[in-house]
This record gives structure tokens, sequence and C-alpha cells, in this order.
């Protein structure tokens, strides 16, 4: 931190979506310079150019090429590469794949060596950075391999909490993934991210089951039998959680609004409900790593690239929940610190 402002480090994405049009709408607001330090990762060219497309002339940013010419009261751009790129908006390209790669493995490795507090990354276009020779399903995994810890993919919008225990996981491979061991360890990663990134002292956790109507009794699969219902039974000996819920009566009959957090078993099934209650201001995190990432709730959006259309609030968002995170963690290691080491007696600081 430098002046009490939490440094955003900022992945540019995919350059022919709407991932930079989002940015610089975002950062050109003066409250976002007052809260933080903005440090998007691209180039002075790139950033030049979305800026004269957009008509926001009036965006004035800190090119730096080390941190030590970091700019605490503007944004700033940190030169990945000086070459010019050929943006083709509303297009998937390699070309767009592999800047995005680039942007996000220097944000990353800023965010290892500390040079920034925390990493805000805007969408990419999975395919075209994996012909890139990004080796990896999305940004999670990557993340959850980078940043060490075991990585929990969890959207957030207000009071609405929903995560997933298996992600990124094609339909027929998930009930493989939905195993006692396996939810009752995203039940407990979940508690711990409520605790200690939310603030809520006590939190109160939904588990939905995998299947119609959570399996009637094992009518309709037998998941929630021998691998739900008991990874809640074992998670209720130190948690509040209760379930597994019938996901479709579960939000139609707005029971979400009773609990802190939601466990889904499956991306479509928390995350088509949060989109529909939560689009346009909803913000994914990504939980359990021992550095702090959020993202939009949206992707690359090509129909509507460079049209100057796009709504930054998810990006927005994603600041804001990024700078609180930091500061609930750093206040979490607070009070929860060894009081004998965090207040020497006489002896010791003599």
């Amino acid at each position: 931190m430098i002046d009490n402002k939490v440094i955003v480090g900022i992945s540019q994405g995919d350059i022919n979506g709407i991932g930079l049009e989002i940015i610089l709408k975002t950062l050109i607001e003066p409250e976002i310079s007052e809260l933080c330090i903005p440090v998007l990762f691209s180039s002075q060219k790139t950033v030049s150019y979305f800026r004269k497309a957009l008509s926001l002339e009036e965006f004035n940013f800190n090119s730096l090429r080390d941190f030590k010419e970091l700019h605490s009261k503007k944004p700033n751009v940190f030169i990945c590469y000086e070459e010019e790129v050929l943006i083709e908006l509303g297009k998937a390209s390699v070309e767009s794949g592999k800047y995005a790669k680039l942007s996000l493995e220097q944000a990353t490795s800023a965010l290892i060596e500390k040079k920034i507090d925390v990493l805000v990354t805007a969408p990419i276009n999975k395919y075209t950075m994996q012909e890139a020779g990004f080796n990896y399903p999305g940004h999670t995994e990557y993340l959850g391999e980078k940043l060490g810890g075991k990585p929990l993919m969890l959207l957030c919008a207000d009071k609405l909490r929903v995560a997933v225990v298996s992600g990124h996981v094609a339909i027929k491979d998930v009930p493989q993934s939905i195993t006692e061991q396996n939810v009752f360890l995203k039940i407990e990663q979940l508690n711990n991210s409520l605790i200690k990134d939310f603030g809520i002292r006590k939190p109160k956790i939904a588990v939905l089951g995998l299947n119609p109507h959570a399996g009637e009794s094992g009518k309709m699969g037998n998941e929630e039998e021998i691998a739900i219902s008991p990874a809640i039974k074992k998670a209720q000996e130190t948690m509040f959680v209760q379930g597994p819920y019938s996901a479709d009566g579960f939000f139609g009959n707005n029971t979400q609004s009773q609990f802190d957090g939601v466990l889904a078993m499956y991306h479509d099934q928390g995350l088509i409900p949060f989109k529909t209650l939560a689009f346009n201001h909803g913000v994914n995190f990504t939980a359990g790593l021992n550095y702090i990432r959020t993202s939009p709730d949206h992707g690359t959006a090509y129909e509507i690239a460079g049209k100057n259309v796009a709504d930054a609030a998810s990006f927005r968002e994603s600041i804001y929940a990024a700078i609180d995170i930091f500061k609930n963690r750093q206040l979490y290691s607070e009070i929860s610190s060894n009081p004998l080491i965090s207040n020497p007696t006489k002896k010791e600081r003599s």
C-alpha cells in the first residue's frame, strides 16, 4: 500500500472484446484514483488506441516500466510490450489470446512479488488463450497453481454469494467430483472465506443438491445420500450448514436471502441464478488463494465490442470488492494475531 491506498493490478484481458473499454470507463472516474492506485498491465500504444476509439481523450495515465515510477494519484499503465498489436474488435484471434496471456502472466508475477496488492482480471477468451499456449481451462485454475492455496469460485453481489463445487468441468464429469470429501472441503473453504474475506463472524451456509428435487430420497440419483448429506452432517459439527436444497425451489422462493453463502454443485447450477439476479454488477472472486483476485461476472462480449455501449458496473464492483477483501483480510489477521507477539513484554521491548 502507498498513502494508505491499495495497489490494484489489472490484466487487460482480450483486446478484441470489451475489456479495455470497461477498464478505461472505470479508471477515468476520479473516485477510483482517490480510493486506490490502479496499474493496468498493457502497453501505451494499446491504451492510446482505445482512448481515441472511445473518445476518452481526457483519460490521462502514467506509463511505467519500473514500479519505482508508480504514480499514486492517477492510473498507471505498466508496459508489458512495445510493439504495435493488431486490434480487430469483435473478433476472436490467436493474436488477442497471446497478449491477454502476456498481460495476465506479468500481472500475476507482480502480485507474487508484492508490487501490487490485489489482482482484477478483465475477460478472456479461453480458446484463443489456449491457442496461444495457455494450458489451463481458465483464470481460476491458472491462479490456483500460481498463487498457492485451493481455489474456490465464488460469485458475489451485495449479500448474495454463490460458490461451486465443480467449476469448469463438463456436465458428464460433474458427478465424479461430487464426493463427500470434496463437498466438505468446499463447504469449509466457503465458511473460511465468509469469515476472513467478508467479515462474517458466524456464517450461515446453504448447500444445494445435485439432482432434481435433491434426488427425492434416491429416486432420481443417489449423490445426495452418499456424498452431499454426509458432508453436510460432518460440517454441522463446527459450522452452520443446511441442505441439501432443491436448486429450483431454493432460488424460486428467495431462500438464498436467509443465508450468507450458497454452495452449488456445478457451474451452471450456481451461475445461472446468480447472473439472473445480479448480472451487470456481480463479481467473480477466487476464494481460497493466498492472494486476492476478482473479475467481472461476464465475458468478452464480442458482439458489442467497439460500440462504446459496454456497462462497466461489474468491473467497477470487482475493484471495490478486491479492496474490501484486502482490508478484511488485514483486519482478520490483526485480530487473530497472538497478543503476546503483537504486544511484546517490557523485557522483550528492552
